[in-house]
């Protein structure tokens, strides 16, 4: 396949929005090896490893723990930056690590760290955490420390025979994070021998869990730095900073992110700044693209909003609630979908747990398990998610019924109780 054919750089906007980026397109075999050999690499005469998701609360993590352990720091210039460092990106960085479950595959790959790191980031998706944990037990020195950071398993099966192997291979291992945890799921990973520390989902962010578990003397700075990361992990929008840490997280590399509010804290340099808005231009003729497409529904009450694109989905989701919408979905040309909530609205986690996925009540991500083969795929890019998007609403229904009928037996209850 010639390669002009995946790469969307170049293509215009109404079309940019409507198909997944070039690393959508690579093999998984290819993606596999090369995170072998970059796990493999990083991991070389590490002291420490952190897995984390790579979105600003997930590196915020790790810039945290490799404070807390004084390793190196690597600050990029200005002038290293590179300009096509996200040709193929997606979007924003999800506010919930359960966010497009598949947004690495949505993204180019990425480089090792140029300066060895005695704090080792190895980044890993909330559906590919085991795989991270299996790496990190073959190419970790033994007595290595590790830390897990701002990610959820589904299932305790998904990960256990990962975290074994893990745990044989670390002096102990450390689990912090702020999603919503099944209690067997918790209790499971506690009694295999993790620290697990999972912080309230409505008040913290995982770099907050981070910041008060270890037992380190932060700068004020960190503090700070934790509460900008909260800001938009939660959705609050009551510190403007707190998206341009997310949107730095998303469009830059992880290691760069990470050195860089090493050094800065939350108020990023001005060369960020003009990198930044550079970068919205063309993220806010993404938006316009989704919120044009978008449209509601009434199920069972409330009002649904719906669109697909490549784009930023909070923004979209906001846009759509200015609409009258109190939930809403944007579903992704990579197959996965993001789901956001309000205060009238607060089931997005249940919504996404019955289409593979999960997260928080007022936000959560899922990717349907319905691509069997290339022709659902190219079905999905021509119809702009039409059968993703049906699958969704269905699970509102699914949702919204139950929650009915849980309030009338709680209702009948209480009659019967007077």
């Amino acid at each position: 396949m010639y390669d002009e054919l995946i790469d969307s750089g170049e293509l215009p906007i109404a079309r940019k929005s409507v198909v997944p980026g070039t690393g959508f397109f690579l093999p998984d075999t290819l993606e596999e090896d090369l995170e072998d050999e970059q796990t493999a690499a990083a991991l070389e005469g590490a002291d420490v490893a952190v897995v984390a998701d790579p979105d600003a609360d997930g590196l915020a993590c790790v810039a945290l723990i490799r404070e807390a352990y004084d390793d190196v720091r690597n600050v990029p210039e200005p002038d290293e930056e590179d300009d096509d460092a996200d040709e193929t990106a997606d979007g924003e960085p999800a506010a919930d690590a359960v966010d497009d479950a598949d947004e690495a595959a949505d993204a180019p790959l990425e480089e090792p760290e140029p300066t060895p790191h005695s704090v080792a980031l190895i980044p890993a998706s909330p559906h590919d955490v085991e795989d991270a944990l299996a790496r990190v037990a073959e190419y970790g020195e033994d007595g290595i420390d590790l830390f897990v950071c701002d990610l959820a398993p589904d299932r305790y099966e998904y990960v256990e025979d990962e975290l074994d192997a893990a745990l044989e291979t670390a002096s102990g291992v450390a689990w912090y994070d702020h999603h919503q945890w099944g209690d067997d799921v918790a209790q499971s990973v506690r009694d295999a021998g993790v620290d697990l520390v999972v912080g309230d989902s409505d008040e913290e962010c995982s770099a907050d869990v981070v910041y008060r578990s270890l037992e380190y003397d932060f700068d004020p700075m960190y503090e700070e730095l934790a509460a900008v990361t909260r800001d938009h992990d939660l959705w609050l929008r009551e510190d403007p900073r707190s998206d341009d840490l997310a949107d730095y997280a998303y469009w830059s590399d992880p290691a760069e992110y990470v050195e860089v509010v090493r050094e800065y804290g939350a108020d990023l340099p001005d060369w960020v700044s003009e990198f930044l808005e550079e970068r919205r231009v063309e993220k806010q003729a993404l938006i316009d693209q989704a919120v044009a497409r978008s449209e509601l529904r009434e199920i069972g009450g409330y009002t649904v909003g719906i669109t697909y694109g490549r784009c930023s989905q909070n923004e979209v989701a906001e846009a759509m609630r200015e609409q009258g919408a109190d939930a809403s979905v944007i579903v992704k040309p990579a197959g996965s979908a993001s789901i956001r909530g309000t205060d009238e609205f607060q089931l997005c986690h249940e919504v996404a747990g019955k289409v593979n996925g999960g997260g928080h009540p007022k936000a959560a991500g899922c990717k349907p398990d319905i691509y069997d083969d290339m022709l659902d795929y190219a079905n999905h890019w021509v119809t702009r998610g039409a059968v993703t998007k049906q699958v969704i609403l269905s699970a509102f229904e699914e949702v919204v019924e139950d929650a009915a009928d849980a309030d009338d037996r709680a209702t009948d209850t209480a009659a019967d109780d007077a």
